[in-house]
């Protein structure tokens, strides 16, 4: 059997052994997750009420889903499109997490010499690029949201902070959703548990898609009636 192989095999039997071991003791880790996923939420947040209380709104008006048009299914798939390309790209950090921090230290095994010495930098430069990746797209997710509330807020004449209240009922599951499997990576990298990331992916994709589809029905058809009506 080639080294390969190998890897992969053991990163099935890793991935099994995982999902056996959450199945018997579930709660500790999904509230572990969600605990992190709400704070993640927070900071998010809170760095959007930030910017939109201290950014000058755009001139040209903000189209809302389902708040300047009749609701349709069109825009909820629209949203679900829009989320579904963020948590794609968390869902990828834990692959490339498990990859990185598991499969790649075993692979080296098979080399020696300056191929080895590639392979063992490899994983550690992985994790440094996912994690900057991660971290530019929460600031870059941070300023176009946080922009987007302060032209929105204009519109409807409200307060940044009221305006958030008005989006909570959708935004809140939606950033914990999203930010399930970030949450999974994190915990995971700090206890070096990388053979874990693979279960995490498949247990919080699984999780949030659910929620997402909520989330999404809540801000075309729910969402503007609340704004409407704390802007009245």
């Amino acid at each position: 059997m080639r080294t390969s192989d190998l890897v992969l095999v053991q990163g099935i039997t890793r991935t099994r052994a995982t999902l056996d071991e959450w199945n018997e003791r579930p709660w500790p880790v999904l509230g572990a997750w969600l605990a992190g996923s709400l704070a993640i939420t927070a900071l998010l947040l809170a760095s959007v009420w930030i910017i939109a209380a201290n950014t000058a709104p755009e001139t040209s008006p903000l189209l809302f889903p389902g708040l300047h048009n009749d609701p349709t299914l069109d825009q909820v798939g629209f949203v679900l499109f829009r989320n579904g390309l963020v948590l794609a790209l968390h869902a990828m950090a834990c692959v490339a997490g498990f990859i990185a921090g598991s499969s790649l230290p075993l692979e080296a095994e098979r080399y020696s010499g300056f191929w080895r010495w590639v392979h063992d930098r490899a994983g550690k430069l992985a994790i440094a690029f996912v994690t900057a990746a991660t971290a530019f797209s929460l600031l870059t997710q941070s300023f176009v949201l946080g922009m987007g509330a302060s032209t929105l807020a204009e519109q409807l004449d409200l307060s940044p902070g009221l305006l958030l209240v008005g989006l909570m009922p959708h935004a809140l599951p939606e950033l914990v959703a999203l930010f399930l499997p970030l949450a999974a990576w994190i915990i995971a990298s700090r206890h070096g548990d990388w053979h874990q990331l693979l279960a995490a992916t498949f247990v919080t994709v699984l999780l949030a898609v659910p929620v997402l589809v909520a989330s999404a029905v809540t801000e075309v058809y729910l969402t503007p009636r609340l704004l409407l009506l704390l802007a009245t």
